[in-house]
């Protein structure tokens, strides 16, 4: 998978085939066939090399076509090109922005970014032996046809030196106005990102360096996790492209385009390993050199608090503190307020407020024994930290900034009744706002923090803590994807299945990247067997209500479980749900009575809602109805009311990644069995909804890169659509369903089929 580049002037070496044929740019299409097939253009964008692993990297550039003589927007003209591995490296050491590129032996895609870069809607992905690249140095004729195959990055084949970014720091005490700059910190006060009255999050930190100048600096980034990743005072902070500013006559430091970060533990002697979450940064061994400088400066200045953290067993009454705990359990208490159940393995001296919920809002184990009441720490989050809050697992170990201990404790948010007096007993509050670095979040599982806490909770042996239970936070065995088709394929990579012509079956492995839609209550729809329509449900109308108890329209021995309701609003309508079996929303234009619109669903039963078809019912309310049924259910009274009964069902897009690309399949067929869970449940119990999150949190953690996430062994339906006088290839996910594993098993193994 070579690299070749042109020397000036001719020479011996490997001509371009001639046999290959040229296809433009603007004529590309993911059903193009790529056999023998060459696409030229100019360099006008080179990313970075980003490595995924050991000898495995990807990186994108764009290339422009420039032979045209019309003059063509970026999105027919220009096309992003995915690289893998060593043709990934190659390219990175031999090509410049600017170079003519001749590629090979590519695979066509639908591009994922195609709306956001107003590019083509296409992009060429190349892996394997069969890639070749051809490059024709911008100093050299693209003319030229004489390549020569690049053997090393010291080759002297290669006409083109590898270019070697060199950042240059600036110490703190240097800084002047109105520049942008890169420099090297020691974080002496921050405060957790939040969010802006526009889209994005800011956060504030105050730094200093061995000229003891301090420095404020202020961070806007419209993602979460763009932020600096830092977890207490005396962490080593690294600034690319700050903008330097006077402010009330002081320097300070500001994001500036380009900008990027990566922190490091500021412990003396732990490792050196960068915190970001940019997927390409430069770090080498200068750059450790200078933050293994920067923790020794800073451990003999006194520059943090020897404690950072204060365990249970320490904590004051009326004192402000940070506590690094795991969580067992979370409740919503109010709307600006969230209870989570946290321990340290440590007691405290203080006997503690007892928060009064609702078992069933509690996500996660509660407490420990009766005898160890004390180990376990409640802890109220208000306001603008409730959101935050609402985003942790249980067993996952966090930090809380500025937690308030409040004796004397009594009156709780929402919890009038069933809460004792508990006057004297300590409570934790976490109080809103950001004052003094109040905050909280999650540590990763390498924190040297984590490690000691770890070591602090196994010393708990199964005789002190008898609750068995609480061990399911973090020891039940996850779950993983496997397949449970008959099929005899081999298994197979995705560049290898986007090359395959379908209808075909696959056998693949892979990781989620990314899914649609975000918000899995939109991927529940409403589908037709009879006409094959899909639309999302809708609501009821509000009219004036009027109840019918069809003396009418029910006579001896007909079924009396149906009641008519007329002019109701949706609350309404659900409220009387409840507690009658059928409900059915009509109207009466014109004196006749009919049931409404389709639009609106047509039947309440309980908690669940029936909708029908549009086009293919036939409405119909008359003497007849209900003429020899017994029981009422949906389908019954479907039929009498002329409605073609619609199903539920779960659509979502999943885009699947491994080492040769990127992939698109659709979630629809199966995905009952994939997340073992009913359309028709999901629709109206909020446990099952929660069942379909966790498996999408599991299989695509919020916040967490490719490495974190699991490796799914799926099976693929490959079948073609015809779209706007085209046809392309489209890929269904297929007889893949979770189950529980082995804790001995190794995650990566791939069960076998059944």
């Amino acid at each position: 998978m070579p690299v070749l580049v042109v020397k000036d002037g001719p020479g011996p070496g490997t001509q371009v085939p001639s046999q290959l044929q040229r296809i433009p740019i603007p004529l590309l299409s993911p059903t193009s066939d790529c056999t023998g097939k060459t696409v030229k253009g100019r360099v006008v964008h080179k990313g970075p090399l980003v490595s995924m692993g050991e000898d495995n990297y990807v990186l994108k550039t764009v290339i422009q076509e420039v032979d045209s003589q019309q003059n063509m927007s970026p999105e027919h003209s220009s096309i992003n090109i995915i690289l893998f591995g060593a043709l990934a490296k190659d390219y990175s050491e031999s090509v410049s922005q600017g170079d003519m590129l001749l590629v090979t032996g590519f695979s066509v895609g639908n591009s994922p970014t195609a709306q956001k870069d107003k590019l083509h809607a296409c992009n060429l992905q190349l892996a394997g032996d069969d890639a070749w690249m051809y490059v024709w140095p911008s100093t050299v004729s693209p003319r030229a046809s004489v390549p020569r195959k690049r053997t090393s990055p010291a080759s002297t084949e290669v006409t083109k030196a590898v270019k070697v970014v060199k950042y240059t720091y600036v110490p703190l005490s240097d800084l002047k106005p109105g520049v942008v700059v890169n420099v090297y910190a020691v974080v002496t006060f921050f405060k957790q990102p939040f969010r802006t009255k526009g889209t994005d999050y800011c956060s504030t930190l105050k730094i200093t360096d061995q000229s003891n100048k301090k420095v404020g600096c202020t961070i806007f980034c419209d993602k979460l996790e763009e932020h600096p990743k830092i977890f207490k005072m005396g962490d080593i902070i690294r600034l690319h492209r700050v903008k330097t500013q006077l402010f009330n006559g002081a320097i300070s430091l500001l994001t500036s385009h380009g900008f990027s970060v990566v922190t490091f533990d500021g412990m003396v002697g732990s490792p050196v390993v960068p915190r970001t979450s940019s997927e390409s940064f430069k770090f080498g061994e200068e750059d450790c050199q200078v933050v293994e400088a920067l923790r020794t400066w800073a451990a003999n200045q006194s520059l943090v608090p020897a404690q950072p953290c204060v365990p249970l067993s320490a904590v004051q009454p009326k004192t402000y503190f940070d506590l690094t705990c795991q969580l067992l359990a979370k409740a919503p208490v109010d709307s600006s307020c969230t209870l989570l159940k946290v321990w340290d393995g440590s007691k405290c001296p203080h006997p503690l407020l007892d928060v009064f919920v609702e078992p069933n809002t509690l996500e996660g184990c509660p407490t420990l024994s009766k005898d160890m009441a004390n180990l376990t720490a409640n802890v109220l989050v208000y306001d603008n930290h409730v959101e935050v809050a609402r985003q942790f697992k249980p067993g996952s170990y966090l930090r809380i900034y500025n937690l308030h201990a409040v004796p004397g404790a009594s009156r709780l948010p929402s919890n009038d009744s069933g809460q004792s007096d508990q006057t004297g007993h300590l409570g934790f509050h976490l109080h809103g706002g950001t004052s003094y670095g109040r905050g909280l979040r999650v540590l990763p599982e390498d924190s040297p923090d984590i490690l000691d806490l770890k070591k602090i909770l196994e010393t708990f042996s199964e005789s002190d803590i008898n609750d068995s239970s609480m061990f399911e936070v973090w020891s039940t065995p996850p779950e993983s994807f496997e397949r449970t088709c008959d099929h005899t394929v081999e298994q197979v990579s995705l560049a290898e299945v986007k090359s395959r012509s379908p209808p075909q079956v696959f056998h693949v492995q892979v990781q989620l990247k990314s899914y649609q839609p975000q918000r899995l209550y939109q991927s529940l729809k409403l589908f037709c067997h009879k006409c094959k329509t899909i639309e999302p449900p809708s609501e009821s109308p509000s009219r004036t209500l009027t109840l019918l108890m069809s003396s009418q329209l029910m006579g001896k021995g007909k079924a009396k479980e149906l009641i008519f309701l007329m002019g109701a609003t949706l609350e309404e309508t659900c409220r009387i749900a409840s507690a009658y079996s059928n409900i059915v929303p009509v109207t009466s234009p014109q004196g006749t009575m009919t049931p409404l619109d389709l639009s609106a669903p047509f039947l309440f039963r309980g908690t669940k809602r029936y909708y029908g078809c549009k086009q293919c019912s036939q409405l119909k309310v008359g003497e007849s109805l209900g003429e020899g049924v017994e029981v009422w259910d949906e389908k019954s009274v479907a039929d009498a009311l002329g409605v073609q009964l619609l199903q539920y069902g779960l659509l979502m897009k999943l885009e699947l990644q491994d080492g040769t690309g990127f992939l698109e399949a659709l979630l629809w067929r199966d995905a009952e069995s994939f997340f073992h869970v009913s359309a028709e449940d999901a629709a109206a119990d909020q446990e099952a909804q929660d069942r379909v999150q966790e498996t999408m949190d599991r299989l695509c953690p919020p916040g967490s890169s490719t490495a974190e996430r699991p490796w799914m062994d799926l099976c693929l339906s490959a079948y073609t659509v015809e779209e706007n006088g085209q046809r392309r290839a489209c890929y269904q996910i297929c007889h893949t369903g979770t189950r529980g594993t082995n804790p001995h098993t190794h995650p990566h193994a791939s069960p076998r089929d059944t």
